[in-house]
């Protein structure tokens, strides 16, 4: 078992304490025993449910780490200098002030992430509309989630990213993952895919041969930006091969017809010619799919980081309706969330046309209620206001905000087309940056706030599954550092909101979010913290709190009822009753499973999306003849602000690469391991070429997580989604040449 040391003292209470990883969405279990004084031990908290990946046996290394931020900072002259709290939040309330005076609350801005506990993305949303009084708030989640979001509102009136438990997979016969890398993503989930591996039913779906798509029985690698056309094909096949499901199509669902419309034009030999992908493998899907007893179709970041993100998932779930496989126990569609809490994080009010429980902002009985929550005018709260690119794009500008408060993200490197953004940020008259460690936007700051870690401090998740879970403190921060809520809640104060307003202890706050979520879509309002300490299994909507079970009764209206935590697995017992009959009955235990008697909708039916193929928005040309993808690798997370100053990540992959076909290097005139620059039409890309005989000839690989001339969102295209306003970080035309090695080196 390897140990991650610490140089801090633990709390007075030395003792394990069982928590979970502070990456990716799955948010395994982990147990952390502080020993002594000097080292804290991660270990699973089961072995046999799955483990950690190499990002979670190391997550505490950077507990201890000198990178920590220990002090506010301050820029004087240029630079960043060491001050007080009470010197940097009073300069940060005070230019607030002065800015809202001159040019209105909309000239501050607000900048939240979808790793931030609940409490926090609860309280932000808040902040931002009660303190500040500004519509210009918006997340990092933006660019990960929006697109599936949208289209599974569309298509069932509700999005949780897996509307069924993690569990339920682990009976699946045939899975198709569509944009899907969870091999290096997210290890651990890949034990739920075994029976569907051994059974020859996995598919992936992506333009590389990924370590996932080894894996697989079936791997269709379609041109960058050409899914929506494949999944078309794949339905096409399914109907005209007599796989449709017409009782369900009839019975729960409406639109197939105009759905179907659009997808006879595109036979699979048309597809082939779009896509690349044989006809023959386009029918073989359909057929391992509708040929299995449990089967589902699942999307990832690459089937949604596109200009036509909703309408591509819409198409995958086409597919799953036509095939009859969502609100079935045992088979449906789902997303895998990315970020450690990207689905509460995009529940509670830090988007910019939401408000808590994922009401929207825009509704007039949501406001209302959520109003009277926090004790004020609906007329008072702000409408919605930019999405997080343009948001990103208009500060600094005459209409824009002139200054902005960043809490978890860090978008001079996350961001697309990011030289622009680096460039708006040094516009702004104000940046103030809450971080651990001093990342690329935090170094631009005016002010940067030292905050705590994961674990350090208490405070929910919700997993991919819906699921909400109490990751607990293990250790005192160190002396000088303050929570994002403790940052929070001074700074209202210093621009005259009440104290009690705005508090600072997070069961504190999650009690005034299970308030403000009441009756809405995402209802947390029976979730508590006694109940997450206990280790019930709580997958919103949780419409209420148990009363004690009288001799002889019954509970309704939930499947599970397991206690024991077991990581992030389900323990797959026999469950018993009906998930949505009396959601609002007393000892509502949760909501493991959506959808199984009715969608969301009014009239209970899931709707069939009429979408059609487009193309990337920036397809290769003469100047810029290949696609350039992007996506994560197993040793980094998201920037890479964390992973790279763990030593033992960043001595796995130091710097950034670019995975290439050995033919297209060659016409680059470059070789494996050589320096190579990576051009398009908005910055370009330092590297080292990889080699990869399995790439399309027509493709290059970069990952995101490194910073600098290394930023693969240097060339990302900020074009969006009109619906989810999700920017095409998937695909855009480049050229590739060599650079000079000392550029290389930097």
């Amino acid at each position: 078992m390897r140990a991650a040391t610490s140089t801090r003292p633990a709390d007075a209470a030395v003792g394990a304490v069982d928590t979970h990883c502070p990456y990716c969405a799955l948010q395994c279990g982990m147990t952390l025993s502080p020993a002594g004084r000097a080292s804290v031990r991660v270990r699973p908290r089961d072995p046999s449910e799955g483990g950690l990946c190499q990002k979670g046996w190391t997550a505490a290394a950077l507990l201890g780490s000198p990178a920590r931020l220990t002090t506010p900072l301050v820029r004087d002259g240029g630079t960043l200098r060491p001050a007080s709290w009470d010197e940097a939040l009073g300069l940060v309330a005070r230019r607030i002030k002065e800015i809202v005076a001159a040019r209105g609350p909309d000239a501050v801005a607000v900048f939240g992430g979808g790793g931030l506990t609940n409490e926090k993305a609860y309280l932000l949303g808040k902040f931002a509309r009660v303190a500040l009084g500004t519509s210009q708030v918006d997340y990092n989640g933006r660019f990960c989630m929006s697109s599936a979001a949208a289209a599974a509102h569309r298509a069932f009136g509700l999005d949780r990213g897996l509307p069924f438990p993690l569990a339920d997979l682990d009976g699946a016969d045939a899975v198709l993952l569509a944009g899907a890398n969870p091999a290096e993503t997210m290890p651990p989930f890949l034990s739920h895919l075994r029976r569907a591996v051994d059974a020859g039913g996995l598919i992936v779906v992506d333009p590389r041969r990924t370590l996932t798509a080894e894996r697989a029985a079936l791997h269709l690698a379609p041109a960058p930006g050409t899914d929506l056309a494949l999944a078309l094909g794949i339905l096409h096949a399914a109907v005209a091969d007599g796989h449709l499901d017409h009782a369900y199509v009839g019975d729960r669902t409406t639109g197939f017809e105009e759905a179907w419309r659009v997808a006879a034009g595109w036979w699979p030999e048309r597809v082939e010619r779009v896509t690349g992908v044989a006809a023959a493998d386009q029918r073989r899907a359909a057929a391992i799919l509708a040929g299995a007893a449990n089967a589902y179709v699942l999307t990832g970041r690459g089937a949604e980081q596109h200009a036509t993100g909703v309408d591509t998932v819409g198409a995958w779930i086409n597919l799953a309706l036509a095939l009859g496989l969502p609100g079935r126990r045992g088979s449906g569609w789902g997303c895998l969330t990315g970020q450690g809490n990207g689905q509460g994080g995009r529940e509670h009010g830090q988007k910019t046309d939401q408000l808590p429980g994922y009401r929207r902002i825009d509704d007039p009985a949501a406001r209302a209620h959520v109003a009277r929550v926090w004790g004020v005018e609906p007329s008072a709260l702000p409408g919605p206001g930019r999405s997080a690119f343009e948001l990103l794009d208009a500060l600094g500008t005459p209409d824009g905000p002139s200054a902005l408060l960043v809490f978890g993200s860090n978008p001079v490197v996350s961001a697309p087309h990011a030289g622009r953004v680096a460039g708006r940020l040094a516009a702004l008259d104000l940046l103030v940056v809450a971080d651990l460690v001093l990342s690329e936007t935090a170094r631009a700051a005016d002010v940067v706030l030292p905050i705590t870690q994961w674990a350090e401090e208490d405070g929910t998740m919700t997993n991919l599954e819906g699921r909400v879970l109490l990751r607990r403190r293990a250790l005192a921060p160190p002396p000088g550092v303050r929570t994002d809520l403790e940052v929070l809640q001074d700074l209202a104060v210093r621009l005259g909101q009440p104290p009690g307003r705005f508090p600072a202890d997070p069961e504190t706050v999650f009690t005034e979010l299970r308030a403000a979520s009441q009756d809405g879509p995402a209802d947390y309002s029976g979730v508590t913290w006694d109940r997450l300490r206990t280790g019930e299994r709580l997958h919103w909507p949780v419409p209420t709190v148990p009363v004690p079970r009288q001799p002889g009764h019954e509970e309704q209206g939930h499947e599970e009822q397991g206690h024991e935590e077991q990581g992030h697995e389900e323990q797959g017992h026999e469950e018993q009753g009906h998930e949505e009959q009396g959601r609002r009955q007393q000892g509502h235990r949760g909501t493991p499973r959506l959808f199984l008697e009715r969608f969301a909708h009014p009239d209970g039916r899931a709707r069939f999306a009429s979408v059609d193929h487009r193309g990337p928005a920036e397809p290769p040309d003469e100047e810029f003849p290949l696609y350039a993808i992007t996506g994560r690798v197993l040793q980094h997370y998201q920037s890479g602000a964390q992973t790279r100053r763990v030593e033992e990540l960043r001595a796995a992959v130091p710097e950034a690469y670019v995975e290439v076909h050995p033919d297209t290097a060659r016409r680059a005139g470059l070789r494996d391991g050589a320096a190579a620059q990576v051009v398009g039409r908005r910055g370009r890309v330092l590297a080292r070429v990889r080699c990869v005989p399995s790439m399309r000839p027509d493709v290059v690989f970069l990952p995101f997580h490194f910073p600098g001339a290394q930023r693969a969102n240097l060339v990302t295209n900020p074009a969006l989604d009109p619906v989810s306003r999700m920017p095409e970080f998937k695909v855009c035309a480049v050229r590739l040449s060599p650079a000079a090695e000392r550029e290389a080196a930097r």
